[in-house]
Formats: structure tokens, sequence, C-alpha cells
């Protein structure tokens, strides 16, 4: 009987995941995390070949299972290929991480139609086209779980980011609605809606931003991409086999 409290150190062996925007960030954190618990791992990245290669060998240093894959995802044909190859060359998915994501931050009044467009397109679109192309052999397989990286910007706004929270928020539809359709085939779909997270996007914020934040958040400090891994591992695992169409707030607080 394993102990209460934690997850067995290896509850995913055997499984593919493919994480998409994979090789930094909180998707680094998420790939790593998911290679440690014993899935085997591709972790998609569109550029950035470097990057993505480097943390392969990262995880294969300490005996984890990843491979990189290059793809873009914000359109249909990008995505559905993306799935194809992982099928063909890794093996049947059971896990997708929808972690993709770009700002193109301004005022409404400054913000120009293609930088809506492409933050809908990858953030929304990619995980909408993501979803249903692996969906297809989920489907017969019966079983799958999907996690669909929200944000606490798209359950509470922020301005400047009518793009960035119009899609978040869109995902926490997508992710309920989808949490419906495929619930009877025993394919789970839940959210993350991270907060504030260390990565290179905080690290360029400003000191007096960084303190309004820092006040905001009860847990008083900005979150690690580990923690937002960690969630992803859970809601992944057996673990949370009677867990679908939630959105788990991993935000210091924030958003209570």
């Amino acid at each position: 009987m394993r102990r209460r409290g934690r997850l067995p150190e290896r509850d995913l062996e055997g499984r593919v995941a493919l994480v998409t925007g994979g090789s930094r960030g909180i998707g680094a954190a998420v790939s790593s995390e998911l290679a440690a618990a014993g899935a085997e791992v591709a972790l998609n990245y569109v550029a950035g070949a470097e990057a993505a290669k480097a943390l392969v060998e990262e995880i294969a240093g300490w005996g984890g299972n990843a491979r990189a894959v290059q793809g873009d995802i914000s359109t249909a044909a990008g995505a559905t290929a993306l799935v194809e190859q992982v099928e063909s060359e890794v093996g049947p998915i059971a896990i997708l991480v929808n972690n993709a994501g770009i700002t193109r931050d301004n005022l409404i009044m400054k913000l120009d139609d293609d930088d809506w467009h492409k933050v809908i397109d990858t953030n929304l679109g990619g995980a909408f086209f993501a979803c249903r192309a692996v969906a297809r052999p989920m489907l017969k397989r019966r079983a799958g779980a999907i996690v669909n990286m929200s944000s606490v910007v798209g359950v509470r706004g922020n301005a400047g980011q009518t793009n960035y929270a119009a899609s978040k928020a869109g995902l926490i539809g997508l992710t309920k609605a989808l949490a419906k359709e495929l619930g009877t085939r025993g394919i789970r779909v839940n959210a993350i809606a991270p907060g504030y997270i260390e990565t290179a996007l905080t690290d360029a914020l400003p000191e007096a931003a960084r303190e309004v934040i820092l006040a905001s958040t009860p847990l008083g400090r900005l979150g690690r991409p580990e923690d937002v891994a960690a969630a992803v591992r859970f809601l992944v695992s057996d673990a949370a086999g009677f867990v679908t169409g939630d959105v788990l707030a991993v935000d210091g607080g924030l958003g209570a």
C-alpha cells in the first residue's frame, strides 16, 4: 500500500505524453515531471530546437525518456500532423498537455488585428486543434487524459491583455465542454489556471509590478514551474481518475 499524500514514483510508466510548448518554462517543467513519473514524453516545440534538444539530453541524463518533436499546432493541419507523428514514432498518446501559448499585450485601442488573431489562434485554436486530433485515437482506445493550460487571467481578466484573457477563458469553456463530450468514453479533460509563475515573462516585470502581485498573492511569492508541473501530473494520473471538467487554480490564492 502506498503512503497517503504522495503519488507512486513512476505512476505513469508505459504511457506516452504529448506536451505542446514543452521545451521551455512551465512546459519544460511539465515534460520533466511526467518523464520522472515514467511517461515517455514527446515535447513539442515550434522554434528553439537547441533548447528542446538540451532538455531531452537533460532528461535522458537522469534516466527519463523524452524526445523533441517540432510542429505548429496553431493550424489544423499542423496539429493533425504532430499527433500522427507522435502516434507513429513514439506510441499511442495517453496524455495531452496543451501548454503552448504566446502573449501580445496592449490596451484594446492599441491592439491590432494581427496580435488578436495570433494569440487566439495559438492559445485557443491550437488547443482545440490538438484536442480534436488526439480525441480520435483516444476515443478508439476509450482512455486518455487531457490538461489545458489556462490562466488566472482567464478567470479574473487583466488590463492590457484582452486577447490573452479571452484565449485563456476560452480554454476553460473548451475544457468543460470536452469533459462532457468525451467522459462517456473514459477520457478526462481538465484545466489548470496558474497565477504568476517564475518564468522569463515574469523576470521582465518591473519591480513595482512584482510588488503589487506579491501583495495580492496570499502565499506571498511567485509560483515555480514545478508547482504547475506537479498539478499536471496529478490530473493525468490515476489518482485523479474521478476528476474531469475541473479548473485547478495553482496561483497561491491570487484568484480566491
